[in-house]
């Protein structure tokens, strides 16, 4: 299985210089919140899925949680989703 296709946990699909995916990268690690990240200029399967499930557009950040997928979501739509369905993966600090 490859790294985006996790399906209990969080993948964060991003592209460098995306000021939108910096934000929500940077807000997960100070949140200690367990994720994948997936450059999608890396890996074309990855860009695929966003495309997929973006209407046809890499739009990023998309993520993953337990494999919904969620395009642009805000901090707190994520946390609430992963506190749905993936809640092993928060922090237990």
């Amino acid at each position: 299985m490859a790294e985006h296709e996790d399906r209990d946990g969080v993948v964060v699909y991003w592209r460098p210089l995306c000021p939108f995916c910096m934000h929500l990268r940077t807000r997960l690690r100070l949140a200690r919140l367990r994720h994948t990240e997936v450059n999608i200029w890396r890996d074309p399967e990855a860009a695929a899925f966003v495309r997929l499930v973006a209407d046809g557009n890499e739009t990023v950040p998309t993520v993953t949680v337990a494999g919904r997928p969620m395009v642009n979501p805000s901090m707190g739509e994520l946390m609430e989703a992963v506190r749905t369905h993936a809640p092993h993966v928060l922090s237990k600090d």
